[in-house]
């Protein structure tokens, strides 16, 4: 966390390099990289309230305010006429961390420590909620390219109603996870270690971060179209790799971190808890307050999109399922995330 820090700095640079019309490049660069460290003191704080405020609003804190950082960039995505971009960061972050974070946590963990053990209940719940929910978010691209295809109005309405679903069946996965950990939920931050901090401190900071968080948001989005003009590199791809990077930088490194330590429980808890969070609460959230703007977004996935979630889940299940790992399945995880990320690159 402290090395993340000194970024701090980069938040006025990219403000003074927006107002003074600069390369989009670095403003683009700038702003993303200053949401690093912010979007990790949001984390932090967060934890740290959560800590001083019981079981279950604690608990409660952590399932809602988790992804707060991808939450506030893809508002801005919308507000700023972007729904493709925040869709494409939607399946970057489950792609992300099924793929990327936890293939580099096996890596880490299995070549450190040979094969490793993890609690096959609790991963197996979490890998079948992530399948079910994939399946689930697929569902409005998936009947906009039948042979009958539903278009219009019929396809707003159905990603608001699986939208519904989605937060429903999140709840149940909360309810279970806290009858089976005996009233703790397992919902696992990025940032679940001992905190010194003060209520007080600990909200004074949360306001700040997530303060700083919606200017550099700002910042960042509208560097978007510009860089596209000048470099040439697709919306899809900045969505898909680039914003999801920049929200979840900590987390992954915790998660890797953790797993190094042999702590693989923790370390799948932080991969899988943070793409549950994305599918099911983050991406209906999206739905409806994108129509409370006035810009209706739909779950609408392209057809890469549909394809890598699914597959990404299904790997992903079959390696949760022994209880076992080692550090050839994290470079088999890492192989498939890599030419994924070389296919969207070159999409126009």
């Amino acid at each position: 966390m402290r090395w993340m820090l000194p970024l701090l700095a980069l938040v006025p640079l990219a403000i003074v390099l927006d107002l003074l019309h600069a390369s989009p490049i670095l403003v683009l660069l700038s702003s993303a990289v200053a949401l690093i460290p912010l979007a990790a003191l949001l984390g932090r704080a967060t934890e740290a309230l959560a800590a001083h405020a019981g079981a279950w609003v604690g608990a409660l804190l952590n399932s809602t305010l988790g992804n707060a950082a991808e939450l506030i960039i893809a508002f801005a995505g919308i507000r700023a006429g972007l729904p493709e971009l925040v869709k494409a960061s939607v399946s970057g972050s489950i792609l992300g961390n099924l793929l990327l974070v936890l293939g580099a946590s096996l890596l880490v963990g299995g070549w450190r420590h040979g094969r490793q053990r993890f609690d096959a209940h609790v991963a197996g719940v979490s890998a079948t909620m992530m399948t079910l929910a994939v399946v689930v978010l697929v569902v409005p691209g998936l009947f906009t390219l039948g042979p009958r295809p539903i278009h219009g109005a019929s396809v707003e309405f159905l990603s608001l109603a699986v939208s519904a679903v989605l937060i429903v069946v999140y709840g149940l996965y909360l309810l279970y996870s806290a009858q089976y950990q005996r009233g703790r939920l397992h919902v696992v931050s990025a940032t679940e270690t001992e905190t010194h901090w003060r209520p007080r401190t600990a909200f004074a900071i949360l306001v700040a971060s997530t303060l700083g968080v919606v200017v550099m948001s700002e910042v960042l989005v509208a560097a978007i179209e510009p860089v596209i003009a000048e470099t040439g590199v697709s919306e899809f791809f900045l969505g898909v790799i680039l914003i999801p990077l920049v929200g979840n930088v900590a987390e992954h490194f915790v998660a890797v971190q953790v797993a190094g330590e042999n702590k693989m429980d923790l370390s799948l808890g932080i991969a899988y808890g943070s793409s549950l969070q994305i599918a099911l609460l983050v991406a209906p959230l999206l739905v409806f307050g994108s129509l409370a703007l006035g810009q209706p977004m739909t779950l609408v996935f392209n057809m890469y999109e549909l394809i890598a979630l699914v597959g990404a889940a299904l790997i992903s299940s079959l390696i949760a399922a022994d209880g076992e790992s080692n550090w050839l399945e994290g470079a088999q995880l890492l192989v498939v995330y890599s030419a994924l990320g070389l296919g969207f690159l070159f999409l126009p």
